[in-house]
């Protein structure tokens, strides 16, 4: 299949890597052309100058951009995707992004004949380098099951959360309860510090103990233990995510106190930390507040 690939960051560049390997031909733009043209000669595909020639090379489009406001540029705006796509096309939008901004931009594709799938993602870095990503997809029934295949070759999961936009809205409670679980754990982690705990130790019994997640396993174990704080994903994009989610109960008239507050939070630790950090930092920021560390003596 001729496909194309919009956005060849941290995510993008490895899952187009998948696409190339099971054999389809793909036509790849990034906005920077530098990584645009050192991903595409590792994948063996063709570097377009812009969106539009990625669309008139491609049937299916996968984009991976930082939000919607990206994407919709991408899509809609001047030498856009809108601009190359032919009647039958169909837009596979794999970024974290707003609900309502996808809808949009499935409203004006629809009008050209052109069908899109909101489908992030779910596993960070090391699920799209393995293609162990979770997919959680919106759109029609004969739009999703169009991208299936292309997204079986990036993925262990897909599931199909409603129409166009649930899968965007999935993403975001999904990023919210992590961001949340991030905040608790670090919070009790810090309290057993200042009591004396040992830090591996802590996140040891967390692992087999109630207080498990991913954040425990994944995060705090490999890479605030060990004091790499190497996650490849930024305290910004969290924030972006906590953002979209705490719109959504707003617009529903939701009480959501919990989950206002953890943006609070999150906030002042980006604007503290910087946008650069990334989300296991968010310890640093209570090592600030509290004055110690979380760390173990050598």
């Amino acid at each position: 299949m001729k496909i194309g690939f919009v956005g060849l960051g941290v995510m993008g560049s490895r899952m187009l890597r998948h696409l190339t390997a099971a054999g389809h031909a793909a036509t790849v733009y990034d906005i920077d052309p530098g990584t645009r043209d050192a991903v595409a000669a590792a994948c063996g595909a063709a570097a377009a100058v812009s969106p539009r020639t990625v669309a008139e090379a491609a049937e299916i489009v996968v984009t991976m951009l930082p939000d919607g406001p990206a994407v919709r540029e991408v899509a809609l705006g001047p030498d856009g995707l809108a601009e190359g796509f032919r009647p039958g096309a169909l837009l596979l939008d794999t970024s974290s992004a707003e609900p309502w901004i996808t809808r949009e931009i499935g409203e004006r594709l629809a009008g050209q004949g052109v069908e899109m799938v909101d489908a992030p993602v779910s596993g960070a870095e090391e699920g799209a380098r393995t293609a162990t990503l979770v997919f959680m997809a919106g759109g029609s029934e004969t739009a999703v099951a169009r991208a299936r295949p292309l997204l079986g070759l990036m993925g262990k999961e897909i599931f199909h959360l409603g129409p166009l936009g649930a899968g965007h809205t999935m993403k975001t409670i999904n990023n919210l309860a992590t961001a949340l679980t991030f905040l608790g754990t670090a919070e009790a982690l810090m309290i057993g510090k200042s009591c004396g705990l040992n830090a591996k130790a802590m996140v040891d019994v967390l692992n087999v103990s109630t207080g498990y997640s991913f954040v425990s396993q994944r995060r705090l174990a490999q890479d605030v233990v060990t004091r790499k704080f190497q996650d490849r994903f930024r305290l910004d994009l969290m924030l972006k995510d906590m953002g979209i989610a705490n719109r959504l109960a707003e617009a529903r008239e939701l009480p959501v106190p919990m989950s206002a507050l953890g943006r609070e939070l999150w906030r002042r630790a980006v604007a503290e930390l910087g946008e650069g950090s990334v989300t296991t930092e968010i310890v640093r920021w209570y090592e600030r507040q509290m004055g110690f560390e979380l760390k173990d003596e050598p």
